[in-house]
């Protein structure tokens, strides 16, 4: 239940808030050195980097969460000690991918 509950929040935030963030992105290269230097100030300040954290969150969720789905609708995992186990693997991919991913732009 988690899961699930999981995978349609992140797709809604990946859909409410990542595709605005994204269209302002597009905007502000489009606008010009300026409007782009506004957008980076409100990017790399603390709430832009939670913003971008969970959206990647977000993204590295869902992902694991569909591909367990794609299993699932292959017709493997519906024994009851394997639905658990790629639930809970499925959750922790998503943090874990999510850690690296900011590891390795932190320190590259």
């Amino acid at each position: 239940m988690l899961v699930s509950i999981l995978h349609r929040a992140a797709g809604d935030g990946m859909a409410l808030v990542g595709l605005p963030v994204l269209v302002w992105w597009l905007a502000a290269m489009a606008g010009g050195a300026s409007s782009y230097a506004r957008f980076m100030d409100h990017a790399m300040s603390w709430y832009g980097i939670v913003v971008l954290i969970g959206l990647s969150w977000a993204f590295f969720n869902h992902m694991s969460s569909g591909l367990r789905h794609f299993v699932l609708d292959m017709g493997a995992g519906y024994e009851l000690e394997t639905n658990k186990r790629f639930s809970v693997v499925s959750v922790i991919s998503g943090v874990v991918l999510t850690v690296a991913f900011w590891a390795a732009i932190i320190l590259l």
